[in-house]
């Protein structure tokens, strides 16, 4: 079985005896991934639809993994039991990823570990998260394919951060290393289109964007 490099990395920061909730897991190639790896890990698959479980299901079964992997249908962390400690959400926007942490307040106090890696504002998640009990224990970036995504582990604990921290990652700013210059000098060109499309009676988003430009520069300068 093929996994891609995005689900290959959130699999690999997975630690040792950790008990996992896949949330949205699709087809259960990253638990597949997880439980093959070590031994030691559990893994509960769940998603909000019965189609992609259906499928999860096969890809269980081929690999002869039925007594190593749950299936559970529901929506986000209504699939959470006490006996889990790792939640990941993969493949999300960010916003919709807070949503679910927000509707289910009292689950995420429970949770030890949150592995998180969204398609976009994560800074929004990185603070409400950081809000409410976490801090940002490591942050990878990973290229699959021509797009590169941001992986965030998140522990319980309480840790304080500039705003520099939060929109470049506390980690990721200290590490520097090589995708990192890749990906901000992709999101430099980004915001450069974006002032070209925005009216200018849009006052307050250029401000912000051209703000958000020389503060990458001056990082990877």
């Amino acid at each position: 079985m093929k996994i891609n490099a995005r689900l290959k990395k959130i699999g690999d920061l997975v630690e040792a005896n950790s008990f996992c909730l896949d949330i949205g897991c699709d087809h259960a190639f990253l638990d597949i991934y997880l439980v093959k790896r070590n031994k030691s890990i559990k893994a509960i698959a769940s998603d909000i639809a019965q189609g992609p479980l259906n499928q999860a299901k096969e890809n269980i079964k081929r690999e002869n993994l039925e007594a190593e992997i749950e299936l559970r249908l529901g929506n986000g962390l209504d699939t959470y039991s006490k006996e889990i400690d790792t939640v990941i959400i993969s493949g999300m926007g960010g916003r919709n990823i807070i949503g679910i942490c927000k509707n289910n307040l009292k689950i995420l106090k429970q949770i030890k570990t949150l592995i998180i890696s969204p398609n976009n504002y994560q800074e929004d998640v990185k603070r409400f998260l950081v809000k409410n009990g976490f801090y940002i224990a490591n942050e990878e970036l990973v290229k699959d394919k021509k797009f590169i995504y941001q992986i965030i582990v998140f522990k319980k604990g309480k840790k304080r951060y500039r705003k520099k921290e939060y929109f470049f990652g506390p980690v990721l700013l200290q590490k520097k290393e090589p995708l990192f210059y890749e990906y901000y000098k992709r999101e430099i060109k980004s915001r450069e289109i974006l002032l070209t499309l925005l009216p200018k009676n849009f006052i307050l988003k250029r401000y912000v964007t051209k703000k958000e430009i020389n503060l990458i520069k001056n990082v990877l300068s």
